[in-house]
């Protein structure tokens, strides 16, 4: 197959790492692939590195200039696919008449609702598939107006680790700071009011209360550090509490920690929460979005019910005092993601998705 994947996002998230595994698990499949970036921007950068086929989107005009830029590659170029990861590439795919021209589809990432009004569900009705990254954020697709049967799950993957060695686990550690006898929890990911690491940080000091050599890193930046960081000097945990930002070697942070918590309430999915459970951490998180898909609780993780200081307290607490459940739990992790969430699986997953698809369009 000869596929075009668009992504137009200037920074590096989740989403943006999903599309270059992608890309590089087609590519090494043997079939082709192609992608159209906004330029400048951070999967351009890596994807070029990785040496991959990539033409670039105006960041002034990234609509319309991903809609011509589009129109000039499917006028040269024999794709059967086009993979529409974010809105505003679908919506120059939609510009651009691939649906007429190609099999198009249409990645969705986030739960919310797509937005009734005309020209945002022309979009995706333009779709010939579109795939959710969990069951959680299907439902939320339909109830959009989406006909089921157009929407299929294919849930996100990462690639899983060699385990930690101790050399690894002692430079990482070092990394941050952090002693041998200390305990590092860690969050990772943009910090925002919505991914709950307000209420992490507020769990924190009943959690010292019995285990006071217990650390926290937020890998991470966003419009809530400030904030954060206000609540930490206030709570009295300025030295107890690391803001890493933004970190390039994301691997250090998961090598480094002890107990992985995913605070957010209500996430499509979870890539960080996958990545952490790949290095056979195990992890607190909440029981809404699509993490319930993910973590059986009480075998390859803990579920709490809110996010809220209290119920992620007493879950970290229940951890820390049993080492061998702890250590049950990080072994039965790393097996859900080898098994269920790896990025082959992801790609074998996508691959047989582009192939029914192609059968109906020939059919």
């Amino acid at each position: 197959m000869k596929s075009l994947h668009i992504d137009t996002r200037p920074d590096w998230r989740g989403g943006q790492n999903q599309v270059l595994l992608t890309l590089r698990g087609l590519r090494a499949r043997d079939h082709a692939v192609e992608l159209l970036a906004l330029r400048g921007g951070a999967l351009e950068r890596r994807a070029k590195a990785d040496g991959f086929t990539v033409h670039g989107i105006p960041p002034a005009r990234v609509r319309l200039g991903g809609a011509a830029a589009l129109r000039k590659l499917l006028a040269r170029g024999n794709f059967e696919i086009v993979h529409a990861h974010d809105p505003h590439g679908l919506t120059a795919a939609w510009l651009a008449s691939a649906h007429r021209r190609t099999a198009l589809i249409a990645q969705r990432r986030v739960a919310n609702p797509i937005r009734r009004n005309s020209v945002a569900l022309a979009r995706y009705r333009a779709a010939h598939r579109i795939f959710a990254i969990s069951r959680f954020v299907a439902r939320s697709v339909i109830d959009s107006g989406i006909e089921p049967h157009r929407v299929e799950v294919v849930h996100e993957g990462v690639e899983l680790p060699p385990p930690v060695s101790h050399e690894a686990r002692r430079k990482a550690r070092g990394h941050f700071g952090i002693r041998d006898d200390e305990i590092l929890l860690g969050c990772v990911g943009y910090l925002l009011p919505e991914k709950g690491q307000e209420a992490l940080l507020r769990a924190l000091p009943g959690i010292r209360e019995r285990f006071p050599q217990c650390r926290l890193l937020f890998a991470g930046d966003g419009p809530c550090r400030k904030a954060l960081e206000r609540l930490a000097r206030g709570r009295r945990l300025d030295g107890t509490v690391i803001f890493g930002g933004f970190i390039e070697k994301i691997a250090q942070v998961y090598e480094a920690l002890d107990v992985f918590v995913f605070p957010s309430p209500a996430e499509p999915l979870g890539t960080s929460l996958l990545a952490a459970m790949s290095y056979g951490l195990p992890a607190v998180a909440v029981a809404g979005g699509g993490v319930p898909e993910i973590v059986d609780s009480g075998r390859s993780g803990i579920l709490v019910s809110a996010s809220e200081p209290q119920p992620i307290a007493d879950a970290i607490l229940d951890l820390l005092s049993d080492r061998a459940r702890t250590k049950r739990l990080g072994h039965a992790a790393r097996e859900t993601i080898e098994h269920r969430f790896s990025a082959d699986r992801m790609v074998e997953s996508t691959i047989a998705a582009y192939q029914k698809l192609l059968r109906e369009s020939s059919g």
